[in-house]
C-alpha cells in the first residue's frame, strides 16, 4: 500500500465483524478465543533428529508437500492482547547443500494463499495490506552461506526477504533435521522478525483495535532431494 489513508480505509471493513464480536462477549473473553485459534509456532517433528553427517545432506533439495509459510502478529482489543496467525502450504523453491554448508536457497510463498480463521482479515491481507494482484508472492534468497555444524539442529541464514515488492536484508534464526543418511526428508523450521513499515505496510489503529508494528514471518519446510 502506498498510503496510511488506504489502509485505515481497507481495514475498516476488515475489522468491524471483530468489534461487534468483542461487544457482545467482552474483549477479554475474544482475545482468549482469539488466541486459541492461532497455530502454534512450527518446531521440528519427533521423527527428525540432528544431521550427524553433513555430507549425507550435499545435493539440491526441493520443497515437498507438508511444508507451510506464514505470519504472527498481535493485535490489541480494547486493551486485550490477540495472537493472529496466517498460513498457506503454497510453499516452493530449492535448498542446496555443498562442503558441509547451505550454499543456496530461494523460497517463495504464494501471498494470495495465506489464511486466518476470519475471512474479512484475509480479505484485508490480500487486497488491502499485501496487494496480490501486484506482489503475488513472497521470496526469500539466500546471500550468505550458511554452516551446518554436525550433530546441531540450530543455523542462521543470511539472505534478502521481499515483502509487498519491497526487499531487505533478513537474518532467520532456523532449525535444520532429518533422516537424509537414511533416504528420508530433511526438515527446516525457522522465523524472521520484520516490521510492517520497513515493507511498506502501515500497522492499522482505529482505536479499539490496533496491530502492533512488529511481527514474525515463521515457515516450516519438508526438504526432498532430488538425487
Amino acid at each position: 500500500m502506498r498510503t496510511g489513508t488506504k489502509v485505515a480505509i481497507g481495514v475498516g471493513a476488515a475489522v468491524v465483524a471483530v468489534g461487534v464480536v468483542a461487544g457482545i462477549y467482552g474483549p477479554g473473553l475474544y482475545a482468549d478465543w482469539a488466541s486459541e485459534a492461532a497455530d502454534d509456532e512450527p518446531t521440528l517433528e519427533a521423527s527428525m533428529e540432528a544431521l550427524s553427517d553433513t555430507e549425507a545432506v550435499e545435493g539440491t533439495w526441493t520443497v515437498g508437500d507438508g511444508s507451510f509459510a506464514g505470519y504472527r502478529v498481535d493485535e490489541v482489543l480494547q486493551g486485550a492482547d490477540v495472537t493472529v496467525t496466517g498460513r498457506t502450504e503454497e510453499v516452493t523453491g530449492d535448498v542446496t547443500v555443498a562442503d558441509g554448508a547451505i550454499t543456496a536457497a530461494g523460497i517463495e510463498v504464494d501471498m494470495a494463499s495465506v489464511a486466518t480463521d476470519e475471512a474479512r482479515r484475509d480479505e484485508y491481507f490480500r487486497d488491502q495490506a499485501m496487494e496480490v494482484g501486484t506482489y503475488p508472492t513472497a521470496l526469500f534468497e539466500l546471500t550468505a552461506p550458511a554452516e551446518l555444524e554436525p550433530g546441531a539442529t540450530a543455523v542462521e541464514l543470511t539472505g534478502d526477504l521481499t515483502i509487498h515488492g519491497v526487499t531487505q536484508p533478513a537474518t532467520v534464526e532456523a532449525e535444520v533435521a532429518g533422516d537424509a543418511a537414511g533416504g528420508g526428508p530433511v526438515q527446516v523450521i525457522g522465523s524472521v522478525p520484520i516490521t510492517f513499515a520497513d515493507f511498506g505496510v502501515e500497522a492499522p489503529d482505529l482505536g479499539f483495535v490496533s496491530v502492533e508494528d512488529e511481527g514474525s514471518i515463521e515457515f516450516s519446510l519438508q526438504l526432498e532431494s532430488e538425487r
